[in-house]
């Protein structure tokens, strides 16, 4: 159970529920966000790894088609969790962030070490943007107010994140959905709203006011899985997307940013986990997010990509089935 009310949300009010106590969200038989004394132990701790500051991605900036039709899946990378799905008709972007840092601060906080992996003036006509939560890295109101000037996207996210998003940019179409809820969309897209294991705050005093989710994207040519940013959760929601979706053409699945593991093992999954969870979902194909963008936490630049490499050896997994992806880089994903 969750802990104490503390204090007002300035988010969300609603009904309590298996994963809200009338105050704040919670991960259901989870493990909430480490406390600040561990933070601090953490951040003094000298373990982080040196990135370099420049990091430049082996693919040229990507020129996306206008349109995918039909049963086509075609994934463009941009860059951390941001990328452009094609299909149906449509197309979809996830946690799009083109600042250069995922910070509340213009001239602090991580800075990305890599351009985006399409430039914001050569994106084809978004139709439809997936919020995942709101930490910085995946809630970028400057990138969503161009979004909105440019494209008029309809932006789903979870309970609570479109009073952020609304007070930011008033004008925007919002779709605000609970865990298990879905949204109907154009082209016979289905959008359904997921349980991960994770956290929210944009501030000190806003933990766990707004909600965090996956998505599941499901259209005529197949579904797509859309984790956004979780713990592995030994495995508990995975077995929940298998039971209730059955398999997945594609799952999109976080791989970095996950060490030190007694600090970041809740709520960020490493790539020997991702693995896991590719095959407890069921899922045809894989793409590595979250990893070589954004220096947030302790490993070097390159291990996810290398330890991804290695579990699937040690599975016996093809490595085109479960690709890290780097920005500019264009995957057509076959048919399952």
């Amino acid at each position: 159970m969750a802990a104490g009310k503390k204090a007002a949300n300035r988010y969300y009010s609603g009904p309590p529920s298996d994963h809200f106590d009338g105050a704040l969200f919670f991960n259901p038989d989870g493990r909430p966000p480490a406390r600040f004394s561990d933070l601090l132990k953490w951040q003094l701790s000298g373990g982080r790894s040196k990135w370099p500051a420049a990091f430049p991605s082996p693919y040229r900036q990507a020129k996306p088609d206008k349109r995918i039709e039909g049963a086509g899946l075609r994934l463009t990378m941009v860059g951390h969790a941001s990328l452009l799905i094609q299909t149906a008709g449509l197309n979809i972007l996830t946690d799009p962030v083109w600042s250069e840092r995922a910070s509340p601060f213009a001239l602090a906080g991580p800075k990305r070490v890599n351009a985006p992996g399409v430039a914001f003036s050569d994106l084809p006509p978004i139709d439809l943007v997936l919020v995942s939560h709101n930490h910085y890295d995946h809630l970028d109101l400057a990138t969503l107010r161009r979004l909105k000037q440019n494209h008029d996207p309809l932006a789903v996210m979870p309970l609570g994140n479109d009073a952020i998003v609304g007070a930011a940019v008033p004008d925007m179409r919002l779709s605000t959905h609970d865990w298990s809820e879905r949204v109907e969309f154009g082209n016979g897209a289905v959008i359904h709203i997921e349980p991960v294991h994770h956290w929210s705050a944009r501030g000190a005093r806003d933990r766990r006011m707004a909600l965090w989710a996956g998505f599941v994207i499901e259209t005529a040519g197949g579904k797509v899985y859309f984790a956004g940013d979780t713990g592995f959760h030994d495995g508990i929601n995975y077995r929940l997307m298998a039971k209730k979706h059955g398999c997945f053409r594609l799952a999109i699945l976080p791989i970095g940013a996950y060490e030190p593991r007694w600090f970041m093992a809740p709520q960020h999954q490493n790539p020997e986990e991702a693995v896991q969870g590719m095959r407890l979902c069921n899922a045809a194909h894989a793409a590595g997010c979250h990893w070589g963008t954004f220096q947030l936490t302790d490993e070097p630049i390159e291990e996810p990509a290398q330890r991804l490499a290695e579990a699937l050896a040690a599975e016996g997994i093809s490595p085109e089935r479960f690709r890290a992806m780097r920005p500019g880089e264009t995957w057509d994903v076959p048919a399952a």
